[in-house]
């Protein structure tokens, strides 16, 4: 490993959607049966929160610097190409992503499921493992109530 290493954290949450067309992406896998979550974006707290653990970790803001909502360009983006350019940028400015860890917390859907698929589809674009686990919020709050979801991500990257 290089003698220079960095930790970021990265949080996202987005409520659940009132639109029935709106699909749920998390991870870059489409879950279906669950209501979408709000977002400028495709919504995908995960990819966003990798996303924010990352750029963190480089010093390079946040997701809002690189991909802000005000900007008609990212509407609807596909999340798991932003992280994918995310990691373009950290690898331009000499970094590279040695691995990163999420946590999702949401009552529904079940995460397990689909954890290696989630695995998968953001490791690829982080060219990186990529661990995901879920949890539940134990009818504790919004989360607890099924509102919304959060994600919490954790990310190590190193000087190429």
């Amino acid at each position: 490993m290089s003698e220079e290493i960095r930790v970021g954290h990265g949080f996202d949450t987005h409520r659940f959607s009132d639109d029935p067309d709106r699909p749920l992406i998390l991870g870059g896998i489409r879950f279906e049966g669950t209501p979408g979550l709000v977002g400028h974006s495709d919504g995908d707290a995960v990819a966003h929160a990798v996303i924010d653990a990352l750029l963190s970790a480089a010093g390079m803001g946040d997701i809002g610097v690189l991909f802000p909502d005000t900007d008609e360009a990212w509407a609807g983006a596909d999340s798991i190409g932003l992280l994918a350019d995310a990691v373009a940028r950290l690898d331009d400015a000499g970094w590279r992503v040695v691995n990163a860890d999420c946590t999702v917390v949401t009552e529904q859907p079940r995460i397990a499921p689909h954890r290696e698929e989630m695995e998968a589809r953001l490791s690829g674009a982080a060219g990186a493992p990529v661990a995901v686990k879920g949890k539940r919020a134990e009818a504790l709050g919004a989360l607890g109530r099924g509102e919304g979801l959060a994600c919490w991500a954790v990310a190590l990257i190193e000087r190429q």
